[in-house]
C-alpha cells in the first residue's frame, strides 16, 4: 500500500464548506459520515427529485448483487474497485468474501474523505486480501500497477466502476479509460458500471444534477442510455442489458418497481 497523507494533509484537502457527491451519497445511505453542508445540498436535491435517495439504494444493491452473482455463477475471486465511495454495509469486499473468502480486492478512490475511512475497506478474512489505493480514476498505468501487487492478472478480475466515469465530462476521454483498464485484464473478466442517465420522461433529475453542477463538487456528466451502453464496446453484455440498477437481476418476483435514473450493466471479456 502506498504512504498514507499524514492527518494534516487530509483536513487540508477535505472542504467542509462545500457538499460533496461521496459525503451526500452517505447522507442518503442513512451513514453518519457527512456534515451539515451535505445535509442541506441532499435536501434540496430531494426537494427537485424526490426519487433521487433510491438511487444510491439501487446502486448499492445492485453492486451487491452483481458482485454475488460473479462470485457464485462466474467464478471471480478479483475485484478492482475504482471509485470506492465512503464505506458502509456490504462493501465489495465483505459481499465476495462471504461467498469466497479467498476472494482479492483492490479499492480505489482519491477522495480525501474516502481515504480517511480506508481501514474500514482493509478488513479481510485471513484467506483473502484487501487494499486501498489513493488515485484518480485517469491515472490508469498508476492504478494497473499498484494493483498487480494483490491481483493476478493471468486470472480474470471484475472492473467495478459504479458512478465514477461520470465525473469524466469527455465522451471519449471516458470510454478510453474503460478500455485501457479492461485491455489490461484477461480474458474472462468482467466490468461492472453504472452511470446517471438523462432521457426525456426523466425531466426532474436533469434539474437535480444542474443543481448539483452549480453548487457542488465534483461535477457529474449525465449521459443516455445509449451513450453509456458504448462503455461496454467489445464485451458481451449480460441479461437484461443495461437498465436500472434495480432491474438488475432483482431478489424479489413480481411487479417490478419503479425505473431510477441510475443504470447499471455487467459485460464479459471475451
Amino acid at each position: 500500500m502506498t504512504e498514507s497523507p499524514s492527518v494534516s494533509e487530509l483536513h487540508h484537502r477535505i472542504k467542509t464548506d462545500q457538499p460533496h457527491t461521496a459525503r451526500i451519497w452517505n447522507y442518503w445511505l442513512g451513514g453518519k459520515d457527512h456534515y451539515e453542508v451535505d445535509q442541506q445540498a441532499g435536501d434540496q436535491i430531494r426537494e427537485l427529485h424526490p426519487g433521487i435517495g433510491d438511487y444510491a439504494q439501487a446502486d448499492r444493491q445492485f453492486l451487491g448483487r452483481a458482485v454475488r452473482h460473479l462470485v457464485t455463477e462466474a467464478g471471480i475471486r478479483q475485484f478492482l474497485d475504482i471509485g470506492t465511495g465512503l464505506p458502509t454495509a456490504d462493501n465489495t469486499h465483505e459481499v465476495a468474501q462471504r461467498h469466497a473468502p479467498e476472494s482479492r480486492i483492490v479499492y480505489v478512490d482519491n477522495d480525501p474523505i474516502v481515504l480517511a475511512h480506508a481501514e474500514a475497506l482493509l478488513t479481510s478474512t485471513p484467506e483473502g486480501r484487501t487494499d486501498y489505493l489513493d488515485e484518480d480514476l485517469r491515472n490508469v498505468d498508476t492504478i494497473l500497477e499498484h494493483a498487480r501487487r494483490t491481483l493476478d492478472f493471468s486470472k480474470p478480475v471484475a472492473l467495478m466502476l459504479l458512478g465514477v466515469v461520470i465525473f469524466v465530462e469527455d465522451d471519449e476521454e471516458a470510454c478510453g479509460i474503460v478500455r485501457r483498464l479492461m485491455d489490461a485484464l484477461p480474458s474472462g473478466s468482467y466490468l461492472v458500471l453504472s452511470h446517471t442517465i438523462t432521457r426525456q420522461d426523466m425531466p426532474d433529475v436533469d434539474a437535480a444534477v444542474a443543481f448539483w453542477n452549480e453548487h457542488g463538487t465534483p461535477k457529474l456528466t449525465q449521459r443516455t442510455p445509449e451513450a453509456v451502453t458504448r462503455f461496454f464496446d467489445g464485451l458481451e453484455l449480460l441479461e437484461p442489458g443495461l437498465v436500472s440498477c434495480n432491474h438488475w437481476r432483482p431478489d424479489t418476483d413480481g411487479e417490478p418497481s419503479a425505473e431510477v435514473a441510475m443504470f447499471g450493466g455487467v459485460g464479459r471479456k471475451a
